[in-house]
């Protein structure tokens, strides 16, 4: 769930992309799994249930929301003149 990607702003001056999405897309039916098998969101857990429940669900939201503006960001037309 840490996205892989590059920056190369010399590709802007060629009218190009300059942003890479190097990933592929998460499982996000796994994305509560990866949290609860984290040792510091296990801890959250134990803790606090009933909190912890809700953060997980924002944090999988806020990812969510994360991964689709990287897509965006790869893919614009950076060639359009406006």
């Amino acid at each position: 769930y840490w996205h892989l990607w590059r920056y190369n702003p010399t590709l802007e001056a060629e009218g190009k992309n300059p942003f890479q999405l190097d990933s592929k897309e998460p499982n996000w039916a796994d994305f509560q799994g990866f949290l609860k098998g984290e040792v510091r969101y296990a801890s959250v857990m134990k803790q606090y249930p009933a909190e912890a429940e809700e953060l997980f669900k924002a944090a999988e939201e806020n990812a969510k929301w994360r991964y689709n503006s990287y897509k965006r960001l790869a893919k614009e037309n950076w060639g359009a003149a406006e």
